[in-house]
């Protein structure tokens, strides 16, 4: 298998504790920047309201098979959580694009730190995207005190 980055995330977060746990609650503005060889495929992007970005944590640690989320404090296995620490260390957030220009977009909604290479860009589309009645179990019983 490979795997190339098309371009690079830029952010204000330079280490883990001053990003967000999650990016739909950041509201920091940030870059993604397309590899030139990859601008072709913008092509109609600004049409698009928000974005699934795909990127790659390079300071993961991926001997990690269990994590403990910070809102929990139990463990659990790392592909029950979102951990950035797990053998592949794929993240995802959807993002608010907020303009483009040429190869630079700007989005809003990320969680990367600064440098984070991308991987891959889609557009998020709520008909197909969102599973309304999704569940995380163990989120749930948290949150009922079990």
């Amino acid at each position: 298998m490979v795997l190339r980055p098309i371009g690079v995330i830029r952010t204000p977060f330079t280490s883990r504790a001053e990003a967000p746990h999650q990016g739909r609650v950041s509201r920091e503005i940030c870059e993604i920047e397309v590899f030139p060889e990859f601008e072709d495929g913008l092509m109609d992007i600004e049409k698009c309201t928000h974005l699934i970005v795909l990127y790659w944590l390079d300071r993961a640690d991926r001997t990690k098979l269990r994590a403990v989320p910070p809102h929990d404090g139990r463990v659990h296995g790392v592909f029950a959580t979102r951990s950035p620490d797990r053998p592949n260390p794929v993240a995802f957030s959807v993002a608010e694009l907020l303009s483009v220009d040429g190869r630079r977009l700007q989005v809003r909604g990320l969680d990367a730190l600064n440098g984070t290479p991308l991987i891959d860009i889609k557009p998020y589309s709520p008909g197909i995207d969102c599973v309304q009645d999704a569940k995380i179990g163990w989120w749930e019983e948290k949150q009922s005190g079990k």
